[in-house]
C-alpha cells in the first residue's frame, strides 16, 4: 500500500523539531523510518506532518566521559554495533544489536528510533532498561532527563510528550570485569523474539555481587527482573541456583497468547533464557576476572 498524504519538513535544529512538532495535531519524527514507513503504508498511522531530523548536527555520535557512553538518538544501529567505543563500554549493547533485524535494517534505523518506538520485543529497550539507562528529551520547556524505568509506559508508548525530541541516550560504564549477554528465542533469524533476556553481572570471589536482568517480548514493555536479581545476587552461580532464577523471572510474563506462543510456553521460554544469559554472562565474568 501506498502512505497516506502528509506534509514534510527537514528541521535544521532540535528546536525546530520541537516547533514542527508543536505545529500540527498529528506530527510524527522520521529519522530511519525503518519502524515508521511500514506503518505508514500500511496506513496504521496517518501524521499531517513528518519532520525529518536526520540532518540536524549533532543527533548523532557516541562518546565515553566520566564513566558514561552516550548515543546519539539518530546514531545508526550499525554504526553503534561496529563502534569500538560501544564493544569496550557497553559490550552487551553491542552485542544486542547484532540481533536487531537484518544489517540491511541496522544500517537505516537509528538508536533514537527504536528505543521511541518502544516495541516491548525489541532488544535496545531492554538493554537500556536493564543498565539503568537516561535518555534525553528537548520539548518546549527545554531538556529533561528520563530514567528508562519511567520512560517505557506501554506497547509502543513512552514518557515522550508529542512535541519532545528525544536527543541523547547515556548508559553506566560497567565495572572492570562484568559479564554480560543477551539471549533469545524468535522463530526465523531477525525476527521479532518471542521472548529475551538481557544480563549483566559483577562477581566477586565466585559469588555474584551484582546482577542486571531485563526481560523483552514478555509484556507491553521491558520489564526488569528485580525479584530474579535479588534471587541470584550474593550467591554462588550453580545450576539450581540459575534454574530457580528463571522460573521466578517467568512469573513476570503477563502478554497473552498469540499464533506464535501462548503464555505457558512463554514462561517456559522466558525461563530457560534467563538461566542461559546468566550462565552466559557469568561465564563471560570469569574469562575477565580469572576466577
Amino acid at each position: 500500500m501506498k502512505a497516506p498524504e502528509f506534509d514534510y519538513v527537514r528541521a535544521g535544529s532540535v528546536e525546530e523539531a520541537v516547533a514542527a512538532l508543536g505545529s500540527r495535531d498529528e506530527a510524527k519524527l522520521l529519522a530511519g523510518g525503518q519502524s515508521l514507513v511500514p506503518l505508514l503504508n500500511m496506513r496504521l498511522v496517518r501524521p499531517q506532518l513528518l519532520v525529518d531530523v536526520t540532518r540536524i548536527v549533532g543527533l548523532a555520535g557516541i562518546e565515553r566521559e566520566n564513566g558514561t557512553l552516550r548515543i546519539g538518538a539518530t546514531t545508526t544501529q550499525r554504526d553503534a554495533e561496529l563502534s569500538p567505543a560501544v564493544t569496550q563500554a557497553c559490550p552487551l549493547l553491542a552485542q544486542a544489536l547484532s540481533l536487531v533485524a537484518h544489517p540491511q535494517i541496522r544500517n537505516r534505523g537509528t538508536i533514537g528510533g527504536s528505543l521511541a518506538h518502544a516495541d516491548p520485543a525489541a532488544e535496545l529497550p531492554a538493554v537500556v532498561v536493564a543498565l539503568d539507562g537516561v535518555l534525553h528529551a528537548t520539548g518546549p520547556a527545554g531538556p529533561r532527563a528520563i530514567p528508562a524505568a519511567d520512560f517505557f509506559r506501554s506497547y509502543l508508548t513512552t514518557a515522550l510528550a508529542p512535541d519532545e525530541v528525544l536527543t541523547h541516550v547515556e548508559l553506566p560504564v560497567p565495572a572492570p570485569g562484568a559479564g554480560w549477554d543477551c539471549t533469545e528465542v524468535a522463530r526465523r533469524p531477525g525476527d521479532f523474539p518471542l521472548c529475551g533476556a538481557a544480563c549483566q553481572v559483577e562477581l566477586a570471589d565466585g559469588a555474584i555481587a551484582c546482577v542486571r536482568i531485563a526481560l523483552y517480548g514478555v509484556a507491553d514493555r521491558p520489564v526488569r527482573a528485580h525479584a530474579a536479581e535479588e534471587h541470584l545476587r550474593g550467591e554462588h552461580p550453580d545450576p539450581g541456583r540459575l534454574a530457580a532464577a528463571g522460573e521466578v523471572a517467568a512469573e513476570l510474563v503477563t502478554r497473552s497468547g498469540d499464533l506464535h506462543a501462548s503464555p505457558e510456553y512463554r514462561r517456559h521460554l522466558t525461563a530457560v533464557m534467563v538461566r542461559r544469559a546468566v550462565a552466559a554472562a557469568v561465564e563471560r565474568g570469569r574469562a575477565h576476572v580469572g576466577q
